[in-house]
């Protein structure tokens, strides 16, 4: 009786250790889009004509090898039939160079032009991978390697792991995108004047319009012409919007102006404060640094007080 007793713990504690290994990896659940789908038919996830929607559309193959499926689903992914109105989620201009697999993981290796990408645009790229990829028998997860470094998320983090399921919970969230037109302002060698840049950014409609054109500044021109006017390291704390007033919070590299461009003092300054004035209708711009105003910028301009729109800065086409 003590045996069978004995025997029975011992597989209740074998079931509790396969349930805890199952919920592994933060809780992840399985995709629930995946269910039991018949054999050889995936779902290939592209984005919609518009760029905002990831579009599942079936594929049929008789691959069954498990590495040999996730490179013909990979090329399935960067290629779009031509009798589908949609677009490949990742880019023309982002390098891919290879894929390995290491038991339920695949890690897909990517140049640093993935990096590239604007931050809703790389979501639903990872997310197209995810969920496509993920359905080859025994992958539960992938991983993005951009220039032989994890990719970062926002916090400068890195991603991680990801499971297709990740983003079923939040599938109107990645689904809830929409172009924007931004007029943003970078300055030329010289660094004495702004000049207009206008672009089309695909972004979340949760993101506030400061917020889109604070995280498009950072990120530096796209024309070869311009040159960035805030350091790509400079890390946006905080950013809110009351009374027309936007309220923003830098860490520490923003001080340094623009990097290793010799510009003007004010340029920095006014590209930001211009192009918020321009893009979300804000009156006047209140910058702090690590949460203080008390601070004076290149040892020049106090932050204390703030700065209202200047044309005077812009230059002629």
């Amino acid at each position: 009786m003590e045996n069978k007793k004995t025997s029975v713990f011992a597989v209740l504690l074998l079931l509790l250790a396969l349930a805890a290994l199952a919920a592994g990896c933060g809780g992840r659940t399985a995709d629930p889009s995946r269910g039991t789908p018949e054999e050889g038919v995936f779902q290939i996830y592209y984005l919609d004509a518009s760029g905002t929607v990831l579009t599942p559309n079936e594929y049929r193959t008789e691959t069954r090898d498990t590495d040999l499926l996730i490179a013909e689903l990979m090329d399935q992914l960067r290629t779009v039939p031509n009798d589908l109105d949609s677009q490949s989620a990742i880019p023309e201009r982002v390098e891919y160079r290879d894929l390995r697999r290491e038991e339920m993981v695949v890690y897909l290796l990517f140049s640093d032009s993935y990096n590239a990408m604007s931050r809703d645009q790389e979501i639903l790229c990872r997310a197209a991978l995810a969920k496509t990829l993920t359905q080859a028998p025994g992958v539960n997860y992938i991983s993005i390697l951009a220039g032989e470094q994890p990719i970062l998320n926002a916090k400068g983090q890195p991603v991680g792991m990801m499971a297709g399921g990740d983003f079923i919970d939040s599938v109107s969230d990645v689904n809830a995108y929409e172009r924007t037109v931004l007029t943003l302002y970078f300055t030329d060698e010289k660094g004495e004047r702004l000049y207009p840049e206008t672009r089309e950014v695909v972004h979340n409609t949760n993101t506030s319009m400061a917020q889109l054109v604070l995280e498009e500044l950072i990120s530096g021109p796209e024309s070869f012409s311009l040159c960035p006017t805030v350091p790509e390291d400079t890390r946006l704390l905080n950013v809110t919007v009351n009374d027309n007033v936007c309220y923003i919070n830098f860490d520490e590299n923003f001080l340094r102006g623009s990097g290793s461009l010799a510009v003007a003092d004010y340029i920095p300054i006014y590209s930001i404060v211009n192009s918020l004035a321009e893009a979300a209708g804000i009156n006047r711009v209140q910058i702090a640094v690590n949460g203080s105003v008390n601070v004076k910028f290149r040892d020049s301009i106090s932050l204390e007080s703030p700065f209202e729109r200047n044309l005077d800065y812009i230059g002629g086409e």
